[in-house]
């Protein structure tokens, strides 16, 4: 396994490494599909197709299910093939099922193309976060992460600002198109994963090497048995919640609870692209140890806790005019900075003690598992956040705050022991 030097400045490592450069263009031509894709997705099956909404979500709530088994299933295959084939393969399975949706006519189409689109999304993550912990150590993990994330959110911006196009015409066949196209970039980036490095991101090659990885993994601790990890894994799958809630919830909360402008709900999703793209990277500098990494974390439980109060408080201004409706603005602008903060550095501290504390022998599997938490979090999300915050107001509000800030606590622990381990050691 090939590592870098902490030191060496950002540039200089994408300068100097092909297998950093291509990730990040692979990660940049995924992004821009996904962000014209799922921008239409909803939008083409209800109003162009005539799926009914509660079918909609019926399909891609199954969808998600299916998006769970495959973090597992392709983390630990990761640690058994070739991560680098698994992620062609992956990819010309999505590229081929998202051209696929315009083929979607009923709920049984729907799900059979949102679950193999789910799949390989979910599989695609598992076995990158495995390459990224085989091909990098240290501090670098977590840098890499950071920029794969701000590459990720140029990507998804460029590509639903594309999306434009379409839903401006307002076509089947421009629906349509756009979203083949989408589609036709993960084959591209199919070819791109051809070039990565085998000696930096594959198990070994020869057979009797083959053989000696598999006996290594399975003399590796398996994270199922690592209740530290699972531990990690659940308190930030419930910390994720947070992603939920700022896409589902947060354009909920202004539209019907707050008397700011319902064009509002834009201008608050991009402050959230323009934090992560402009701060995740320098905000991620530091938590590469566990010190670090739990004080990151802790920062991030205060921030969410603060950010539930703010969006809480936005819906207290009420009376007519442009002055309740600037203040509720700024409150809803805050809110977005204090929680899209949060964001990031909970994102930092994850990848640094997921990557930390899982074994290397199986990181696959470890990544595997630390992904179903995110999933298993993106699953019920919608639900968790719509009963609380919408349904009840300031009380749920309250109840988010107290569970992001329990889940954070939760995660500065298992930091801090980590740490102290380590300095036994």
């Amino acid at each position: 396994m090939t590592s870098t030097t902490p030191t060496v400045p950002l540039r200089i490592l994408i300068s100097n490494d092909h297998t950093l450069r291509r990730l990040l263009t692979i990660t940049l031509v995924d992004t821009l599909g996904r962000g014209a894709f799922f921008t239409l997705t909803t939008l083409y099956l209800t109003l162009i197709v005539g799926v009914p909404p509660l079918s909609v979500g019926i399909g891609l709530t199954i969808a998600g299910a299916v998006g769970v088994a495959s973090s597992l299933t392709f983390g630990h295959l990761s640690d058994r093939f070739s991560a680098r084939r698994m992620l062609l393969w992956l990819h010309l399975l999505q590229g081929t099922a998202l051209i696929g949706y315009v083929l979607v006519h009923d709920l049984l189409t729907l799900i059979i193309a949102a679950s193999l689109v789910t799949l390989a999304q979910q599989g695609n993550a598992s076995a990158r976060s495995a390459i990224v912990g085989r091909a990098f150590l240290g501090e670098d993990r977590v840098r890499i992460r950071a920029t794969m994330r701000t590459v990720t959110n140029v990507g998804i911006g460029v590509g639903t600002a594309v999306a434009a196009i379409p839903l401006a015409i307002g076509t089947a066949f421009a629906f349509q198109l756009t979203m083949s196209i989408a589609g036709a970039l993960f084959l591209v980036s199919a070819v791109l994963v051809r070039g990565l490095s085998a000696e930096r991101v594959d198990a070994r090659r020869t057979t009797a090497e083959v053989t000696d990885a598999d006996a290594a993994a399975q003399k590796g601790r398996s994270p199922y048995r690592d209740a530290r990890f699972l531990s990690l894994t659940a308190l930030m799958g419930v910390f994720g919640i947070q992603f939920g809630l700022y896409e589902v919830a947060v354009p909920l909360w202004v539209v019907a609870h707050t008397v700011a402008p319902d064009v509002l709900v834009s201008p608050l999703l991009l402050v959230n692209t323009i934090v992560v793209v402009l701060l995740q990277v320098r905000m991620s500098r530091g938590t590469g140890t566990f010190a670090g990494a739990g004080r990151a974390m802790r920062n991030a439980g205060v921030l969410m806790v603060l950010a539930c109060a703010l969006w809480a408080g936005a819906g207290w201004v009420g009376g007519d005019g442009w002055g309740p409706v600037a203040v509720a603005a700024g409150i809803l602008l805050a809110a977005a900075l204090v929680h899209s903060l949060a964001e990031i550095t909970s994102s930092a501290a994850g990848w640094s003690l997921s990557f930390d504390l899982a074994s290397q022998e199986r990181m696959g599997s470890y990544q595997g598992v630390y992904g179903t938490g995110y999933a298993l979090g993106a699953m019920v999300a919608p639900a968790v956040v719509t009963m609380t915050a919408i349904n009840l107001g300031t009380a749920g509000w309250a109840i988010l705050a107290v569970m992001f800030g329990v889940a954070a606590a939760g995660v500065v622990v298992i930091a801090r022991r980590a740490e102290r381990d380590a300095a036994t050691v």
